[in-house]
């Protein structure tokens, strides 16, 4: 069983080398997937000893879910600038989604090697995939917008839980980019109906 570190605060300079690490790893993630992220290579891209990455990072699947968690919360700020365009809630939803497709697609070898980090049994790596989670729910509740259905939580953890699966498939060549947006809409439509009420019923059946 691994030895849980308790987090402790980073000093501006600290926090500067973590961040290099964290970009040296997505670069060499960027040209040439998972495999490519060697703790050695990163090191030396980021201009740092091999100590100090397994500073912060206790492991390869630690540092790519670090990575993911970064490059999550960089488009949650880029989306954040650009309301989501709709007139419901599943419009909304799909218009973010599909503005953090796009952004994917334009970087498959990345989104390979991050998403593979998502299977470690790592502790610090589950953490961060906790953290990815906590920001695309952030992400889809934002454009929910208002009002929100009481149980809207469960809804978008679905949603999410959708939105991971189908780009797994992706990742590993099984699906393709039309199926994730096909899958991503049946669910979104499904969870999200155009006739939704503020308290959670379609108004069709309501």
């Amino acid at each position: 069983m691994q030895q849980r570190v308790l987090p402790r605060a980073l000093t501006r300079a600290q926090e500067a080398r973590r961040q290099r690490v964290i970009d040296a790893a997505m670069e060499l993630g960027l040209e040439g997937g998972y495999e490519a992220v060697q703790m050695r290579d990163v090191a030396a891209q980021a201009h740092v000893a091999m100590g100090t990455v397994y500073r912060y990072f206790s492991s390869k699947d630690h540092l790519l879910a670090a990575a993911l968690v970064f490059w999550v919360e960089q488009l949650d700020a880029r989306l954040a600038q650009v309301p989501a365009r709709g007139d419901v809630a599943s419009e909304r939803v799909l218009d973010v989604l599909e503005r953090a497709l796009r952004a994917m697609g334009r970087q498959p070898q990345l989104v390979a090697a991050v998403f593979a980090s998502l299977a470690s049994p790592d502790m610090a790596a589950i953490e961060c995939q906790q953290q990815m989670g906590a920001v695309m729910d952030g992400i889809i509740i934002r454009a929910i917008g208002e009002p929100q259905p009481p149980d809207h939580a469960e809804r978008t953890r679905i949603i999410g839980h959708v939105w991971y699966s189908s780009l797994v498939g992706w990742v590993n060549g099984w699906s393709d980019m039309d199926r994730v947006r096909d899958e991503l809409a049946v669910a979104v439509r499904l969870l999200l109906p155009s006739g939704l009420t503020p308290n959670g019923q379609s108004a069709l059946t309501s």
